[in-house]
C-alpha cells in the first residue's frame, strides 16, 4: 500500500498552500518586534518586561513543540497535522486581534505559537511527499525562501501595519490568509491512510521534551531581564536541561519514541542541525540588531527601519529559489549551498563591523551588506533544510524538518540573549555596542562555516525507504548495533515505508 500524492496539475496549488503556511508561521515570529511601543499606548499600566511576553510566548511555544509536532505528523499524517495547525493558528490570530487586555493577548500568542509549530514540519512534509520526487529540491527551495523572506520581512510588515492602522492589524492580516490556506488544504491535499500498526509517540517523553525545550528557551530569553543567577533563570535552565535529557533517555527505550534518536546516527542529519543551531544564533541577533542600530543611532522610524530590511528579505528569497532551480539530485546541492551561504554571510559581517558609523549611510552600507548577507541566509536555510530532511527516510521527513527548525529557533533564542547581554554591558555603548553584536554574529558564522566545510558530508538515510511494510526483523537489521542494543526488549512495531 502506498500513499496518495497530488496530481501533477494540482501540485502548484499544493506548493503555494504549504509555502503560504510556512510564510505565516515565520512572519509572526518577527512581525511583533516593532509593536511594543503601540502596545504600551493601549496598555499603559504594563511594564516593558510584561509587554515583551507578547513576543516571548510565541517563540517559546513555537520552539518547544516543533520536534514533537514533526514526529506527530509522521505518525498520524501530515494532512491532519497541517490542517490542525492552520486552524489553531488562524483562530489564535483572531483571539490576539480581539484581546481586551495583555494577559489574554499573551495566552493567544502562545496558542498561535502552538499552531505555527504544527504547521512548519507538516508543510515541508507536504511539499516533499505530495508531489513528484524529482521536484523535491525545488520544493525545499520554495519552503526555504518562504521561511527566510518571512523572518526578514516581519519587522517591515509590522512597522507598516502599526504605522498605518494599529497593532491589532498585525493579527487581523492573518485571518484571510489563514482561511484561504485552510480551504485550499481541505480541497487539494490528498488523504493518507494511517500506517499499519502505528501508534502515537511516547506521551511522557513528548511532555518532557516540550517542557524542557520551553523552559530552556524561556530561561535564555529572559536571562538578562531576570538576571542569570536568579532562581527563576536557573530553575528554567537546569530544569529544562534535565527534562530534555530525560526525554532523550526515554526515546532510546520507548517503542514509539518522542525523539527520533536513530536519526542522530546519520552524520548529515547531525551536522546539519548543529550548523542550523549556530546559524540561528547569528541570524536572529543580526536581524534584530540591524533594526535596533538604525532606529537607535540613525533615528529611523519603525516603518522606515522595516522597509530598510526589505532588500535583504528579497535577496534571501531570490537566492533560495535560484539555487533550487540550479540544483539537481537528491542531496548533492545541500553542502555547496550551505557553504556558499555561510561565506556570503561571513563577508557581510567582516564588512559591517569596521564600517559602522553613527551617520546614516543606507545606500553604501546597509543596502549592499543586507543583499549579500540576506542572499547568504536564503542559501543557508535551503542547504541545512535539504540536508536534514532528505537525510531521513521519507516517512520521517516531518520529524526531521521539525528538529532542524527547532535547532534554528532555539539558536535564535540563544543569539538574542547574547545580543541583550552585549548591549547592556557597560563597556559597549553606541556604535561600539552594535559592532560587538555584529562581531558576535560573525564569529558564530565562521564556526558554522568551518563545521559545514569539514563535517557536512552527505550520506543516505539510516534506513532507505523501500517496500510497503517492514517486518520487525528487517527493521532491527536496518539499525546500527548500538541502536539494536538500546532497543532490545522493546515491543516491535511496524511502520509503512513510502516510496519517494
Amino acid at each position: 500500500m502506498t500513499e496518495q500524492t497530488a496530481p501533477r496539475r494540482s501540485y502548484a496549488v499544493v506548493m503555494v498552500t504549504a509555502a503560504g503556511a510556512t510564510f505565516l508561521a515565520m512572519l509572526d515570529s518577527t512581525v511583533t518586534n516593532l509593536v511594543v511601543p503601540a502596545l504600551h499606548h493601549d496598555f499603559p499600566s504594563a511594564s516593558v518586561a510584561g509587554l515583551s511576553w507578547v513576543i516571548i510566548s510565541y517563540v517559546v511555544m513555537f520552539a518547544a513543540l516543533l520536534a514533537s509536532a514533526g514526529r506527530l505528523a509522521d505518525v498520524v499524517g501530515r494532512r491532519v497535522v497541517f490542517l490542525a495547525g492552520v486552524a489553531v493558528f488562524t483562530v489564535a490570530s483572531l483571539g490576539s486581534a480581539l484581546a481586551p487586555d495583555l494577559p489574554l493577548l499573551v495566552v493567544a500568542r502562545a496558542v498561535q505559537g502552538m499552531g505555527a509549530a504544527l504547521m512548519i514540519p507538516a508543510a515541508l512534509a507536504v511539499l516533499l511527499l505530495d508531489g513528484p520526487a524529482e521536484r523535491r529540491t525545488r520544493a525545499i527551495a520554495l519552503w526555504s525562501a518562504s521561511s527566510a523572506v518571512a523572518a526578514a520581512l516581519g519587522p517591515a510588515v509590522g512597522g507598516l501595519l502599526v504605522d498605518w492602522l494599529s497593532w491589532r492589524a498585525v493579527f487581523y492580516v492573518n485571518l484571510p490568509l489563514g482561511v484561504a490556506i485552510l480551504v485550499a488544504a481541505v480541497r487539494i491535499l490528498p488523504r493518507q491512510p494511517r500506517r499499519a500498526g502505528s501508534r502515537l509517540p511516547d506521551a511522557v517523553g513528548t511532555v518532557l521534551l516540550v517542557a524542557g525545550i520551553g523552559a530552556l528557551t524561556l530561561g535564555v530569553s529572559e536571562g538578562v531581564a531576570w538576571h542569570w543567577n536568579s532562581l527563576r533563570t536557573l530553575s528554567c535552565l537546569v530544569g529544562g536541561l534535565v527534562a530534555v535529557v530525560l526525554a532523550v533517555w526515554r526515546s532510546t527505550r520507548a517503542p514509539v519514541p518522542a525523539v527520533e534518536t536513530e536519526l542522530w546516527g546519520n552524520r548529515t542529519f547531525l551536522v546539519a542541525n548543529l550548523v542550523s543551531l549556530l546559524y540561528g544564533m547569528a541570524q536572529f541577533p543580526w536581524l534584530l540588531g540591524t533594526v535596533l542600530y538604525i532606529t537607535d543611532l540613525w533615528r529611523y522610524s519603525e516603518l522606515r527601519a522595516g522597509l530598510a530590511m526589505t532588500p535583504g528579505a528579497l535577496a534571501a528569497s531570490a537566492a533560495a529559489l535560484l539555487i533550487g532551480r540550479m540544483t539537481t539530485g537528491r542531496l548533492r546541492g545541500a553542502r555547496p549551498a550551505a557553504i556558499i551561504g555561510l561565506l556570503a554571510f561571513l563577508v557581510g559581517g567582516l564588512w559591517i563591523v569596521p564600517a559602522m558609523t553613527v551617520h546614516p549611510s543606507f545606500l553604501t552600507l546597509i543596502l549592499p551588506i543586507s543583499v549579500i548577507a540576506g542572499g547568504g541566509m536564503g542559501l543557508i536555510t535551503f542547504g541545512t533544510s535539504m540536508a536534514a530532511a532528505l537525510s531521513a527516510p521519507a516517512i520521517r521527513f516531518a520529524g526531521a524538518s521539525g528538529m532542524n527548525t527547532m535547532a534554528r529557533q532555539f539558536g535564535g533564542a540563544l543569539g538574542v540573549a547574547g545580543l541583550a547581554v552585549i548591549l547592556q554591558t557597560g563597556t559597549a555603548r553606541g556604535v561600539n555596542g552594535y559592532q560587538h553584536v555584529y562581531l558576535f554574529c560573525t564569529v558564530l558564522v565562521a564556526v558554522a562555516l568551518v563545521l559545514a566545510w569539514a563535517a557536512l558530508r552527505l550520506s543516505t538515510p539510516p534506513s532507505a525507504p523501500a517496500g510497503p511494510i517492514s517486518t520487525p526483523a528487517q527493521a532491527d537489521g536496518a539499525r546500527s548495533p548500538l541502536s539494536r542494543l538500546r532497543t532490545r526488549g522493546r515491543e516491535p512495531h511496524k511502520e509503512m515505508e513510502v516510496r519517494p
